[in-house]
């Protein structure tokens, strides 16, 4: 019976080539014994490398990964003894791999085998097996200068634990076992778990607080330090204790003197971990009250939590933050120059509650967002239906002009909206006028689904104005109807428009007119001021609407101004690159409509590079498709 290897495309060198050989015939000698099935019989291998016999016979270096592995594969179904060494002229497995003639292979040992095995004793020539230090695959060994801490053997065992009620169980069955031993009286159960529990800590103070310890017992002066700022002191059981200044109040003795517990140590994480399953794993804030409340004062205990929570399987499943990655390049459309409202963002807001005879409804804001001259069209939407969308689109387009492109996310009104025109699209029977639509058609372009940070350029302009608009609108909201909430719309969309769009020579009196939306949109230098006349807040509870719109729109430019103006300051966000997920990785996903309970995991089976060859979209093995932020 004969097998070979064929040789990897990487380079391999010699010695791990021949040891690759040493394994082959190894496994073949197991088969040969499991299907033969002889009793009794005894296995011989040979090999023409002398660094082979010296990897098997070795008892004293370590190898690399990729020998360590293949020696312990050697040994785990042959000896040391039964190897032994064959000179290269003799052995017949060269004549596999280096080929031979048919004459060279008929007068060869290739059929019959090496003549020594035909004689009635063996015999076995010698070879060194010494390795040398220099051998490549000998891991060089680093000798560092340890010094041995008597931690004594409790907390040595506890340090094999992995839950504190575990091991306080562990000891205390190990206690009682030496009570019986020693013919002494059984404890309670929960005598003896508690009597654990103090010997263990205990044990941890002397060992991490030995010097404070030994300051206390003689009781010579203090020395600064930040343990000293918990007044500290030893109770009846020797027990470093916090004493602090709660010892009047009616609370249990455990919590207002706590056990003081030192940080960075096995125990210590044991601690934080149990009581922070124990809040249901709540957060930093019932972590650190439970523990205080049950006795035990960690020192850095919040820093200590705060790192056990980030580690913290089960709460990065809960609250973990979702994978995050570059902020990509502007889009195109917002770097070429175009006319207003061209290529624009769209998005809706609200609701807004307004008076309508003796009904309150409810109606809506629809903001355009221009990607190019950053300008802002608002409209009122009766409802969020795709009739009311598709009537205040087809408003703006009649005042603004033709869109080419809309960028929305994937809301029920517009997914509705762009069926209707596809809809109406395969109606039309003309090819040329139909041909003629098509080619001046409004493109609506569909975030994925969950990722509003891709639509960022217009939810800016939504936070701009909605956090101020919703709260003056919640405040007079009896006193509006509807012509009266769309010319409010209009004055504040005058408001924003007049904003400028750069903030260079501001300061400079002499300097030119800072550029706005409103000069883009109208084409007129001169500003849009507001009507004359003093309004006051008694103008709202007049009868004339239009001193109530003039009113709102000055509390709105007035708040604007104050709250939003100031706001605009470069902000660092999403700046680090992230690796970038691959095909096959499996991810948890964070969607708000899953059942309760119910984390959703996926395999990614697809990613999308975009411009700068960053990963910010994949697909699901179901064929769902995201966006992390």
């Amino acid at each position: 019976m004969g097998k070979s290897r064929v040789t990897p495309l990487k380079t391999v060198t010699i010695p791990r080539l021949e040891l690759q050989t040493a394994v082959v015939s190894s496994k073949v000698s197991s088969i040969l014994n499991r299907e033969l099935e002889y009793e009794k019989i005894t296995n011989y291998f040979w090999t023409d490398s002398q660094v082979v016999m010296g990897y098997i016979n070795n008892d004293s270096r370590r190898f690399h990964v990729y020998v360590a592995k293949r020696v312990q594969r050697i040994r785990n179904s042959t000896e040391p003894h039964q190897w032994n060494y064959i000179s290269t002229d003799a052995n017949p497995a060269d004549h596999a791999s280096r080929g031979l003639f048919v004459q060279e292979l008929a007068s060869s040992n290739w059929f019959k085998g090496p003549a020594f095995l035909l004689k009635r004793d063996l015999e076995f020539a010698s070879c060194s097996t010494d390795i040398s230090s220099e051998d490549p695959e000998v891991k060089t060994g680093h000798v560092f200068a340890v010094a041995a801490a008597p931690v004594g053997p409790i907390l040595d065992r506890v340090g094999h634990f992995s839950n504190w009620a575990e091991a306080v169980r562990g000891i205390s069955a190990l206690r009682g076992l030496i009570r019986r031993k020693r013919g002494l009286a059984p404890k309670s159960r929960i005598k003896e778990l508690k009597d654990t529990e103090i010997l263990i800590l205990k044990l941890l103070q002397k060992y991490h607080f030995q010097n404070e310890i030994h300051l206390l017992e003689t009781k010579k002066p203090k020395v600064k330090g930040q343990l000293w700022k918990l007044d500290p002191y030893l109770d009846e059981e020797g027990v470093l204790r916090v004493g602090g200044r709660l010892r009047r109040t009616r609370m249990s003795h455990n919590s207002k003197h706590q056990i003081l517990v030192p940080k960075k140590t096995h125990i210590t994480d044991l601690h934080i971990k149990h009581f922070h399953e124990k809040v249901a794993h709540q957060g930093r804030g019932f972590t650190t009250n439970a523990l205080r409340s049950n006795g035990y004062w960690i020192i850095g205990l919040s820093f200590a939590v705060s790192s056990h929570i980030y580690k913290c399987i089960t709460c990065r499943k809960l609250r973990g933050r979702t994978q995050t990655q570059k902020m990509s390049d502007l889009p195109s459309q917002r770097l070429e120059p175009s006319p207003p409202f061209t290529h624009c963002g769209v998005d809706c807001f609200g609701p807004f509650i307004i008076k309508d005879g003796r009904k309150e409804i409810k109606k809506y804001g629809l903001l355009f967002t221009c990607m190019s001259s950053r300008a802002i069209h608002l409209e009122m939407l009766d409802d969020m239906t795709s009739d009311a969308f598709i009537n205040s689109l087809r408003c703006m387009i009649s005042i603004r002009g033709r869109i080419r492109q809309i960028f929305c996310d994937q809301g029920s009104n517009f997914i509705g909206a762009l069926n209707e025109f596809k809809k109406c699209r395969k109606e039309m029977k003309d090819h040329l006028i139909k041909k003629f639509l098509e080619d001046r058609e409004c493109e609506f372009i569909l975030n994925t689904p969950s990722s509003s940070h891709m639509g960022g350029f217009w939810e800016r302009q939504i936070r701009s104005i909605r956090s101020i608009l919703t709260s003056i609108l919640h405040q007079h909201k009896s006193r509006l109807d509807c012509s009266s909430l769309r010319a409010f719309l209009y004055e504040t969309m005058a408001i924003v428009n007049s904003r400028p769009l750069t903030v260079d020579n501001l300061n400079d009196p002499n300097g030119p007119e800072p550029l706005t939306p409103n000069h883009l949109l109208t084409t007129k230098s001169e500003l849009i001021l507001p009507s004359l006349g003093e309004f006051v807040k008694q103008d709202i509870y007049t009868k004339k609407r239009w001193r109530q719109v003039q009113f709102l729109a000055n509390e709105f430019w007035t708040r604007w101004r104050k709250e939003y103006l100031q706001s605009l300051q470069s902000r660092a966000k999403w700046g680090k690159v992230k690796r970038n997920l691959e095909v096959g990785d499996v991810v948890l996903l964070k969607d708000e409509e899953l059942v309760r309970g119910n984390l959703r995991l996926a395999r990614i089976v697809e990613t999308t590079l975009s411009r700068d060859n960053l990963v910010r979209k994949e697909t699901d093995k179901q064929g769902f498709i995201f966006t992390f932020t």
